[in-house]
């Protein structure tokens, strides 16, 4: 007969003798007056816990810090249907040979054993877990175990909307969507693939099919993306969603740098410039998440702080890799495979010895973000996690199918005219005329691009219509002092601390003049370098971030919005472009708007520089600016 499992054995014996606790919580830290126990690896620490505290739970999943371990991440398959930059290392990485990867068997054979112990919740991942052909089987499988309370799925939401129906009536109870931006070009940049509306039609499903809340993973880089957190949050006003903004964490390969990470108190303040009265919300035990809500909002934004404010000493998770290794931290390079060994043979009582010792290894907390960047470990995509973001795109894809008008004009300050629920609802409707169409009429080849395209664009696409105030065309009154020396003719930054916070919009121009040849392959998009009016709009939107970077005595602004347009002038063979930048703060953003507008015209220069020398980047100038102090602008 087969041996009971010891865990079981000593939670009657803990029954009988010890102490009870009514709440079950792990406990993390010593009771206030007690002195702190010397970290001891080995069963016998966690014995002596278990029979202090009584706590009714698998002596092989509870470590020396008294964690107990039950959530269990399993990644189901290596591969994915996405080519993310930031995901998988420059250079690819090397999948597992079919036969060294878990079978479905051995997943749903270590699952059993892990909530046999206290495990109450697991986690599909990948790779992509929604492209593993059985996964609808296994979450029908894992359901039937007792004591599992939760089914979850991490994915990059392509193909949610198809399986959801089916994955939610097998038992799946909570999903998580991998989401780092709303433009949709820049989410072909990141992905390397098309499938920004399928992600959107998955979320869609799952708000439909009644999952609350959905949560929406988006990993925050510097220079990326992290102008559209307000955009992000807007989706909760009138949408179920739990918007997790994640720190940049450094893996193997992808090229952590210390200066890409926003931190959590940074976006936080970002957040609040905006909506003051958002909340913080009590957090649930064991919880990687701090959570907010705003007033009236559907739902609610957290911050996951693996970096600025880990949250190590709560820590409940194990993984299991696709290939059947055991990785008790995250950020450890430290594994044991369960797989040879189940292979091999071995007793679930040895199983269980070999977890309960991995277990007991774990670490108080990981090493830090910068020591986590100089360890070996494995890539992203290999371990089944979040997606997480590497270095800004070097190149585009050229074709949009579908209307980026649903999402990209969800902004802060510019309130939808239709309840957000119900443009939501609008997300399958076929893509409106492109905005060169609506322009120059559709039987012109002419191109256009533009990052925020506005739903009211009229014939001259470059005017900014009704967006920019009408404002006087004569210039409003200027110093006759140089703002940015001191008395003895050097250097110096504004203080601009004692002036007053207010709604700030910039609007500049340039132009390239291209010459004949060069306009027309720009036209027919048959650059060798590729889509040059493309990756000129997304230089710009960055060059907008990053003017703090570029001239020394610029304020960092926190933008809220940033939109860039490109037109082609067939009449001057010429990209006509303009940019618009809008903040709310103490000093003005015209210089990024004229960064912007100045770095799309270079980089337009630089995809064209191989067909002609003879181009000319010219009139480079600010068209109007709005909320400073010494009135608006308007250029006549």
């Amino acid at each position: 007969m087969a041996l009971r499992p010891a865990s079981r054995m000593l939670r009657r014996l803990l029954r009988s003798g010890a102490r009870g606790c009514s709440s079950g919580a792990p406990v993390t830290q010593p009771r206030p007056g007690e002195p702190a126990r010397p970290a001891r690896e080995g069963l016998s620490m966690r014995l002596q816990f278990l029979q202090e505290h009584a706590a009714p739970f698998s002596a092989f999943l509870t470590d020396s810090f008294g964690r107990q371990h039950s959530y269990l991440r399993i990644s189901l398959t290596e591969k994915c249907n996405l080519r993310c930059r930031y995901c998988m290392p420059e250079e690819g990485v090397s999948l597992t040979p079919k036969a060294d990867l878990l079978t479905t068997e051995e997943i749903l054979t270590l699952a059993r054993l892990f909530v046999k112990e206290g495990v109450d919740k697991i986690r599909l991942t990948g790779g992509e877990p929604l492209i593993r052909p059985d996964v609808v089987d296994i979450v029908a499988r894992l359901h039937q175990l007792e004591g599992l309370r939760t089914i979850g799925v991490t994915t990059n939401g392509i193909n949610l909307a198809r399986l959801l129906p089916q994955l939610q009536q097998a038992g799946l109870n909570a999903v998580n969507i991998s989401l780092d931006t709303l433009v949709p070009t820049k989410f072909e940049f990141i992905v390397r693939r098309k499938g920004f509306h399928k992600v959107m039609e998955g979320i869609h499903k799952a708000i439909e099919l009644g999952y609350r809340p959905v949560k929406v993973n988006c990993v925050v880089m510097r220079g990326l993306n992290e102008d559209e957190l307000l955009d992000f949050v807007a989706l909760t006003e009138g949408l179920p969603l739990d918007v997790r903004f994640i720190e940049y964490m450094p893996f193997d390969g992808n090229k952590w740098n210390f200066k890409k990470m926003v931190s959590y108190k940074e976006m936080l303040d970002t957040i609040q410039q905006q909506w003051p009265g958002l909340q913080k919300l009590p957090e649930e035990d064991s919880s990687t998440a701090k959570a907010f809500k705003i007033p009236g909002f559907q739902g609610q934004v957290s911050f996951i702080t693996s970096m600025s404010e880990h949250f190590c000493g709560t820590c409940n998770r194990l993984r299991i890799t696709a290939d059947g290794n055991l990785k008790v931290c995250l950020f450890g390079n430290s594994e044991v495979s369960l797989r040879d060994h189940l292979r091999a043979g071995a007793s679930e009582e040895e199983l269980l010895r070999i977890i309960g010792a991995a277990v007991g290894r774990k670490k108080r907390q990981h090493a830090g973000m910068f020591n986590i960047a100089q360890m070996k470990n494995r890539p992203m995509i290999l371990i089944g996690e979040i997606l997480m973001l590497q270095d800004s795109p070097p190149a585009a894809q050229r074709t949009f199918s579908w209307d980026p008008l649903r999402v990209q004009n969800l902004r802060a300050k510019e309130r939808p005219s239709v309840p957000m629920a119900t443009l939501w609802k609008r997300l399958n409707d076929p893509m409106a005329l492109p905005l060169s169409q609506q322009c120059l009429g559709s039987g012109s080849p002419q191109r256009h691009y533009s990052s925020y395209p506005e739903p009211n664009t009229h014939s001259k696409c470059l005017s900014t219509g009704p967006q920019v105030p009408a404002v006087p065309s004569s210039p409003g009154p200027t110093s006759n002092q140089l703002t940015h020396v001191d008395s003895q003719g050097r250097a110096a930054m504004v203080d601009v601390g004692g002036k007053p916070v207010t709604e700030r919009v910039a609007v500049a121009s340039a132009v390239v003049l291209l010459g004949p040849v060069a306009f027309e392959l720009v036209r027919q998009n048959q650059l060798k370098k590729g889509d040059a009016l493309a990756v000129a709009q997304l230089a710009g939107v960055q060059a907008a971030k990053l003017t703090s970077q570029l001239i020394p005595l610029c304020h960092h602004v926190a933008l809220s919005h940033v939109q860039v347009q490109l037109e082609l002038d067939s009449t001057r063979h010429a990209v006509l472009i303009q940019a618009r930048c809008r903040a709310r703060g103490p000093t003005g953003v015209e210089m990024e708007a004229l960064t912007s507008a100045a770095v799309a015209a270079l980089t337009v220069y630089d995809m064209c520089k191989a067909v002609s020398r003879d181009i000319v980047v010219a009139e480079v100038k600010l068209i109007s600016k709005t909320g400073g102090q010494r009135g608006d602008f308007q250029r006549a």
